[in-house]
């Protein structure tokens, strides 16, 4: 067989969306599915949100680049109203969640070569972790599924087990810039941060003046009912990744980060040609003005408690396959006792469900953000209809 055009590092399944309206997406010849994947924690406006749409055409008829060797308007105004709701005093965009992340293991590393530290390059990461794509967020991940193949990779990082403080702790050395980690591993099968252990790892920077990086990638904007997941364990960053949700579906991404933690980026030493054009602005203004209207965040928390509760409810029919609920506001993982990118395909090609696999068999729900009440209940429906008939493989 010849290679597809398209290059063939997916295993893409039979959905062919040609069309989105709200939670639902439509195929090729007409059949709906009922979106709680959401592109991956992407749409949290879910599909076609008129006020997102028209900020994004408008803008498309006014003025999508121009690069970043001119004054940015738009880049400014959304920089100021991120600063604004968040710990950071200056933001740099990017396209992806990725290069967000890329740019955040920069930023720590210059910061102490800034301060006459260059010595200080080693950023302490978690097993299970997902940073992204690039040979540098792969370094940034002991999991072999991402690492095999790729070496040499990039020095510049140790691992430690997941919530395991005191494990964090013994890996720091003369050579420690900080941590990265993800508030709630999202990949890693929406496992959330222990409060011990983040502000453990906020204590240990405080004191050995090392930075905290956050990758926020999957459970910011909004996502878990904070406007950033940190909010939830009472820290801040000093600097931090956010992409997915931020632009509603548009490519977008940041890195926040404090004055101080950014002192090393200067002139020269970061670029992108597309970040921060006005047409990602546009869209990430919009999916702000939304998420910032009163009641927003409460109604992610009401519908992810709503959703919780729902799942939590419908464990003991199926308690064969369903083992428990995890997570914070709507996203969330429903632990299955088989494999769960098998029952995944089962829900999406029987029961019209997109949901998303992760890590320790693992479905993530990640719905869009403005769902309703009338949408959880046929979701559980659809759930419920999934479970009743599958059949686990006789290996799980």
């Amino acid at each position: 067989m010849p290679i597809t055009p398209l290059m063939p590092v997916y295993p893409r399944c039979g959905v062919r969306p040609v069309r989105g309206e709200g939670v639902w997406l439509i195929g090729e010849k007409g059949e709906r599915y009922l979106d709680f994947a959401s592109g991956i924690a992407v749409n949290l406006l879910g599909h076609g949100h008129p006020h997102l749409t028209k900020a994004i055409q408008d803008q498309a008829a006014t003025l999508m680049h121009v690069s970043n060797l001119y004054g940015s308007p738009q880049g400014e105004a959304f920089a100021q109203r991120l600063v604004d709701a968040t710990f950071a005093d200056t933001v740099f965009f990017t396209n992806s969640g990725a290069e967000a992340v890329e740019c955040a293991i920069k930023t720590a590393r210059r910061y102490h070569f800034a301060n006459g530290n260059p010595e200080r390059h080693t950023l302490i990461t978690f097993d299970t972790a997902f940073h992204g794509r690039t040979i540098g967020t792969i370094s940034a991940t002991n999991q072999a599924k991402l690492r095999d193949g790729f070496e040499p990779l990039l020095p510049g990082f140790k691992y430690a087990n997941f919530n395991d403080l005191e494990g964090a702790l013994a890996l720091i050395d003369d050579n420690s810039a900080g941590f990265l980690v993800e508030p709630i591993q999202g990949e890693g099968g929406i496992r959330p941060a222990t409060q011990e252990f983040l502000q453990g790892l906020r204590k240990a920077c405080d004191e050995r003046g090392l930075l905290l990086v956050l990758d926020e990638v999957q459970s910011g904007v909004a996502r878990t009912g904070k406007l950033y997941a940190h909010e939830h364990y009472g820290i801040v960053p000093d600097i931090m990744a956010t992409a997915k949700g931020i632009g509603g579906g548009f490519p977008l991404g940041a890195c926040l980060a404090t004055e101080e933690a950014a002192k090393g980026m200067v002139i020269g030493t970061h670029g992108s040609t597309y970040g921060g054009n006005p047409l990602a602005m546009a869209a990430g203004m919009a999916v702000f003005d939304v998420i910032e209207e009163p009641g927003f965040l409460e109604n992610v928390e009401r519908m992810g408690d709503r959703l919780r509760q729902s799942l939590e409810q419908l464990i003991p029919n199926h308690d064969h396959l369903f083992d428990s609920v995890r997570g914070k506001g709507l996203m969330l993982g429903l632990k299955l006792k088989s494999d769960s990118r098998r029952f995944v395909a089962h829900a999406r090609d029987n029961h019209g469900l997109l949901l998303v696999a992760a890590g320790e068999n693992v479905v993530r729900v990640l719905p869009p953000l403005n769902i309703e009440e009338g949408d959880v209940a046929t979701f559980i429906e659809k759930l419920s209809d999934a479970a009743r008939v599958y059949v686990p493989a006789s290996d799980d």
